[in-house]
C-alpha cells in the first residue's frame, strides 16, 4: 500500500512538529492526500485510498502522495533541528508550500540559511522570496521591495539597517514615511506637529524596539544615530554613511520619491518598502512607487524586488485575506494589474 513510517528522537519531538495540534495534523492529511497515523515517537504516512474526502484533495497517485508527505515532515524535523520554533502559522505555510510543489526551494533556504543578527534577536528569513529579498539588500546600493502587507519588506529591511549599525558598515539609521493624511486632517489632530506626525513613524518605533534595547533605542536616537521622521525632513540633505529606510512610499508622490532617491550620499544604502495596492493619495496624485520601476529598472545597483502571497509570514488567513481581494479586484478574464485603493 506505499505506506512509510517515520521515527523521531521522542513523542515530544514529534509532537512539536505540528505545534502539537491534531487539527494541524488533520489540514496536513487533506492537503497532501495522505492519512497520517501518530503513535509515541513514530509517524505511519499512509495512502488516502479509499477516504473520497482526502482522495479528492490531491491528484498525485498515491505513492507520491507518500513520498511528498514524507519529505515534509522530514524538512520539519530538519528546519526544527535549526532552530525553528514551529509554531501553527509555521506549520501550515510551510505545508502549503510543500503541496504546492515548492519543497525543493523551501529546503535550498534552509540548507543555505542567512541570519540577521541585532541585539534582541536573531532574525532569519522564514520564505524564499525574503531570503532572496535579504540578498539583495546586503549586495545593492538601492533595494526597492513591493508587495503585501505581512511580507515582512520593512521588518527585514530594519533589521538589516540594525546590523549594519552594530558591524560599524553605516553610522546611522535612517527611518522615514511619508505623513499622509488617510481619512484624516493633520490639523484636526490635537497636539504640537511632533505628535501629530507620531502615529504614522510609530509602527517603525515597534520594530525598532523589538531589535534593540529600549534604553539603546533611546540613546541612540538623542545622540543622533537613529533618526525617525517624516519624509518631509529629506528635502534639502546629502545623507552619508548611512542606512536610509524609506516605508510606506505607495504614498509619496513622484515629486517625493525623486527627492528621496537623490539624497543618497557616499556609503549609504537605501531600501524603499510599499504596497502599490495600499495608496492613500488623493485621486488626483499619482503614486511615485508605480512610477520609479518603470524609470529606474534598467540601472546597476538598483534592485527591485516584488513579494506575492506566498511570502506572507503573519496569521495563514491573512494570506487567504489577500487572495480574496486580488480575486474580487481582478476577476478572471480581465487584463487590469492590481487595483489601487483610492
Amino acid at each position: 500500500m506505499h505506506s512509510k513510517t517515520l521515527h523521531f528522537p521522542s513523542a515530544r519531538h514529534l509532537s512539536g512538529l505540528y505545534a502539537g495540534s491534531d487539527q494541524n495534523l488533520t489540514a496536513a492529511e487533506i492537503a497532501l492526500g495522505v492519512r497520517l497515523i501518530t503513535r509515541e515517537d513514530w509517524l505511519k504516512i499512509e495512502p488516502a485510498t479509499g477516504n473520497p474526502k482526502l482522495e479528492t484533495q490531491n491528484s498525485k497517485p498515491p505513492s507520491e502522495a507518500v513520498a511528498l508527505a514524507a519529505d515534509f515532515f522530514n524538512f520539519l524535523h530538519a528546519a526544527r533541528g535549526q532552530g525553528l520554533a514551529i509554531r501553527t502559522p509555521d506549520f501550515l505555510r510551510i505545508m502549503e508550500s510543500f503541496a504546492r510543489g515548492e519543497g525543493a526551494t523551501l529546503r535550498a533556504l534552509y540548507d543555505a540559511p542567512l541570519v540577521i543578527a541585532t541585539n534582541r534577536k536573531t532574525i532569519v528569513p522564514k520564505t524564499l522570496g525574503q531570503k532572496l529579498y535579504l540578498q539583495s539588500i546586503l549586495k545593492n546600493p538601492v533595494v526597492f521591495g513591493i508587495g503585501p502587507a505581512g511580507t515582512g519588506k520593512t521588518y527585514l529591511a530594519m533589521a538589516a539597517a540594525v546590523s549594519a549599525l552594530l558591524k560599524n558598515e553605516v553610522q546611522r539609521i535612517i527611518l522615514t514615511r511619508p505623513a499622509v493624511e488617510a481619512g484624516e486632517a493633520l490639523g484636526f489632530l490635537p497636539g504640537d506637529l511632533e505628535e501629530k506626525i507620531l502615529p504614522y513613524l510609530r509602527p517603525l518605533y515597534d520594530a525598532l524596539h523589538d531589535m534593540l534595547d529600549a534604553a539603546d533605542v533611546t540613546r541612540l536616537t538623542e545622540k543622533g544615530v537613529i533618526e525617525i521622521a517624516p519624509l518631509a525632513y529629506m528635502r534639502g540633505r546629502t545623507l552619508s554613511n548611512a542606512f536610509i529606510v524609506l516605508d510606506e512610499a505607495q504614498n509619496t508622490t513622484p515629486e517625493q520619491m525623486m527627492m528621496f532617491l537623490t539624497r543618497l550620499g557616499e556609503e549609504s544604502r537605501m531600501v524603499v518598502t510599499g504596497d502599490i495596492t495600499q495608496i492613500d493619495l488623493p485621486r488626483s496624485k499619482q503614486s511615485g512607487l508605480l512610477e520609479v520601476r518603470r524609470i529606474l529598472q534598467n540601472i546597476p545597483g538598483i534592485e527591485f524586488h516584488t513579494f506575492s502571497g506566498s511570502d506572507v509570514v503573519r496569521h495563514p488567513l491573512v494570506l487567504k485575506i489577500i487572495e480574496a481581494y486580488e480575486s474580487y479586484r481582478n476577476p478572471i478574464g480581465t487584463e487590469d494589474g492590481p487595483a489601487e485603493k483610492r
